[in-house]
């Protein structure tokens, strides 16, 4: 069979190695990360009350000569990061001083995998402010406005591996990332196999078998990172988890992620083969690596393996993901939608098909989502599971 006019050989997502390549769209550009995070932002918001309840339940250490440390997992490239890492340090700096102690020297371990855009982020950090070196101290850590009073080291790498020494963190902080599994399941793939997601690029509205094949993929790789953090964190310290969630038993639904990918997305991706712009071939090599889970996938993976308490456990609504100042244009709301789609597959995508026919994808993603206007505002609707865990 001839390939599809304009078809190449980019990288099948079956092939991918998603831990070289998986990565928010990195730079400042109209579809980066760092200019389509507000909506993640708002989120993060409105679970402080929640995060900082978990930050009150790890041990301090008394001695200001052990660094106390904090680590954002999935911590991408924009300013997100860096607002909550501040939030968390300050809530520190503050118990310590309710409790009389003398302030240790903060770090900050800033992971993601190796094709994170770490420039990008490094450079929205303030300066650091510290009076002086070693040994502790209040005045270490004068913190002022438009600075920041820990180290900060960058950690390339999957967060379904190993990371950090054996009991050196005090608390690990992660969001909306843990839903991004580390591969697409091999039976998807394969056109022999009945999970095999013939004609979509998404598990929402697929067969049983193929969903279930994601939710076994998440859950595994939920016990590996279960059973690391276990190894790395100290006797006392806690976790803080943030990921996308369904309201549904039913894997096959995916809740909004599943309007995301699986309705306009699906259908540009339908247009290019129709127009005979790539083959149906290469679309169906193509699958996002995402798992909307919900609250009993977690729980059974946490109980199961019996490393870490559950001192909180809920699905939390989020709202849109879309952020746009004309709810009324539709332009703007099919931009949006599809910046959103860009911003968190289109690495994947360039990979795949090429930035050409990226671009040719996702200007028929925000076509097909203006024709929908206002009403995409409010169906799609994001929840995302909050989880407080403690070392077992």
């Amino acid at each position: 069979m001839a390939p599809a006019k304009g078809d190449n050989n980019g990288v099948a997502v079956s092939s991918m190695n998603l831990e070289r390549l998986l990565s928010m769209m990195g730079g400042k550009g109209e579809a980066s990360y760092a200019n389509n995070s507000q909506a993640q932002a708002i989120h993060a918001r409105s679970v402080l009350h929640l995060l900082k309840e978990t930050l009150d339940t790890v041990q301090l250490d008394e001695d200001p000569n052990i660094p106390f440390t904090v680590v954002d997992l999935g911590c991408s490239c924009g300013s997100n990061t860096i607002n909550t890492v501040d939030i968390i340090i300050k809530h520190f700096i503050k118990r310590y001083k309710d409790l009389g102690f003398v302030l240790p020297e903060f770090s900050a371990f800033f992971n993601d995998l190796p094709s994170n855009d770490f420039n990008t982020l490094f450079q929205l950090f303030p300066p650091l402010l510290i009076k002086n070196y070693g040994g502790g101290g209040e005045e270490c850590l004068a913190a002022a406005d438009n600075r920041r009073s820990y180290f900060v080291t960058g950690v390339p790498g999957s967060f379904y591996q190993r990371l950090f020494p054996a009991r050196s963190i005090n608390f690990f902080y992660s969001a909306f990332s843990l839903h991004w599994i580390s591969q697409i399941p091999e039976s998807v793939m394969d056109k022999s196999a009945r999970e095999y997601n013939k004609g979509r690029v998404f598990i929402h509205g697929a067969s049983e078998s193929t969903a279930n094949a994601y939710k076994t993929q998440f859950q595994s790789d939920l016990a590996s990172f279960l059973k690391c953090r276990s190894l790395e964190i100290k006797k006392g310290g806690s976790m803080f988890l943030v990921f996308l969630g369904r309201t549904s038993l039913d894997p096959t639904d995916q809740g909004g992620p599943g309007l995301l990918f699986g309705t306009h997305f699906q259908d540009a991706w339908d247009d290019l083969v129709q127009e005979g712009i790539i083959s149906s071939e290469k679309r169906d090599d193509f699958n996002i690596p995402l798992y909307a889970s919900s609250v009993q996938d977690l729980k059974e993976v946490v109980e199961a393996d019996g490393l870490f308490v559950i001192n909180r456990l809920e699905l939390f609504k989020g709202g849109s993901p879309l952020m746009v100042s004309r709810p009324d244009d539709k332009a703007e709301v099919g931009r949006a939608l599809a910046n959103s789609c860009r911003t968190v597959s289109g690495v994947l995508v360039d990979a795949h098909i090429g930035e050409h026919l990226s671009d040719e994808l996702f200007s028929r993603v925000a076509r097909r989502a203006t024709s929908h206007g206002k009403r995409l505002l409010d169906q799609i609707q994001f929840f995302h599971i909050v989880a407080s865990l403690s070392l077992a």
